[in-house]
């Protein structure tokens, strides 16, 4: 069941229904087209938190 999910594919700029392109174009899976849609404001929040949260912890115990 995991293929019928969304995809982004980063080649074409588009949704996918589905393990379509090759895994090197695509990003996912994502929960609904519009996620998928989403993929780069999605990983650029995610990075941000995680840049964060590396700061955090390179701060700890100082």
């Amino acid at each position: 069941m995991a293929d019928k999910q969304w995809y982004f594919n980063m080649v074409t700029g588009q949704p996918e229904y589905g393990m379509i392109s090759p895994d090197s174009q695509r990003m996912g899976p994502y929960r609904t087209r519009q996620d998928a849609l989403d993929a780069w404001k999605i990983v650029k929040e995610r990075n941000a938190t995680w840049n964060e949260q590396d700061r955090q912890w390179k701060r700890w115990g100082k």
